[in-house]
């Protein structure tokens, strides 16, 4: 009796095992296996230094209504943040029973100062989650929305949560809203902080993140009632700044020379060249007068990335 028992002990575990390993495969939000892409994202996700924060982050989230974070340049915290949130607010809900309407109350959203940011890094966020953009994952920027009654994280600029917030005093459908790259001071984040401020005293369920990429956090610490700050380092790449032996009369011929002359001496390196620009119009001026000089190195193709375009209309 004992070894039969002993055999039935070992098949049961074992078969727990199976089941938690198919578990671990399937995606939680669209109930089919992983796919490869998944898996070698995923790979790399753990490498982030803002990875190895998760259980800190999700403790304090949960032991505090506002949380201050700081995480430098090449942290993880803007792509997987986010998504941490996404698995509270979806626990939060099935902890309350798994009703429909508190869980499209408990979704996220995450603002960004710039119409492009808010549509890429939403692109990046539904790719690692293996998701369709538009479904689990989507952004609202002015004049463009990609979501769907499936959404559980958003992407959105400042300015369209001010606006969502003018309608629904009460951000109703949000469980956690993240202000991102707080650094930069818009007008927009400024006033959303005020009405945030406000919202955490009628609205106790509710979590705000404020995040930012410098050390000058005391001030938004004590501006919600000292909050809880996390600090997480950056991933930095090697940096060689070169200056320009003089001036020059015309910045834009001289920006185009430069990067011609990177082109053709960095024969042997890969990747792409990123030249910043005033606006829309000295960009279209630059690209057209190239183009039809056809004097652009061979090998090469000439993009423009303009942050009022949608993404469609694109280069």
């Amino acid at each position: 009796m004992a070894e039969t028992s002993n055999e039935e002990t070992l098949k049961s575990t074992s078969d727990n095992q199976v089941k938690h390993s198919d578990n671990i495969s399937i995606n939680k939000f669209t109930k089919k296996p992983y796919s490869r892409r998944w898996h070698d994202i995923y790979s790399k996700r753990t490498k982030l230094p803002v990875w190895e924060h998760r259980e800190t982050f999700m403790r304090l989230l949960d032991e505090n209504q506002t949380i201050v974070l700081v995480g430098e340049t090449g942290s993880g915290k803007t792509t997987q943040i986010p998504q941490w949130c996404v698995d509270y607010c979806l626990e939060k809900s099935s902890d309350r029973g798994g009703n429909n309407e508190l869980r499209q109350k408990l979704c996220v959203a995450c603002t960004q100062p710039r119409r492009v940011a808010a549509m890429s890094v939403a692109a990046r966020v539904a790719e690692e989650m293996d998701v369709s953009l538009g479904q689990e994952v989507g952004y609202s920027i002015r004049f463009e929305a990609c979501t769907s009654s499936k959404t559980l994280l958003k992407y959105l600029t400042d300015g369209m949560l001010l606006r969502e917030a003018m309608n629904d005093s009460k951000l109703s459908q949000y469980g956690v809203i993240i202000l991102d790259e707080v650094h930069e001071r818009t007008l927009s984040t400024d006033i959303l902080m005020g009405v945030l401020k406000q919202l955490l005293a009628t609205r106790k369920d509710i979590k705000i993140v404020v995040m930012s990429a410098t050390l000058d956090a005391g001030k938004f610490q004590s501006y919600f009632e000292n909050s809880p700050l996390l600090s997480v380092p950056g991933r930095t790449h090697p940096v060689e700044i070169l200056w320009a032996n003089e001036t020059t009369r015309d910045f834009l011929e001289a920006a185009v020379e430069t990067v011609f002359q990177i082109h053709s001496q960095e024969v042997h390196e890969e990747g792409d060249i990123l030249l910043f620009l005033t606006g829309q119009e000295v960009s279209k001026k630059i690209f057209q007068h190239v183009s039809l000089s056809g004097s652009y190195p061979r090998r090469s193709k000439l993009l423009t990335l303009v942050s009022i375009r949608t993404n469609t209309a694109q280069y």
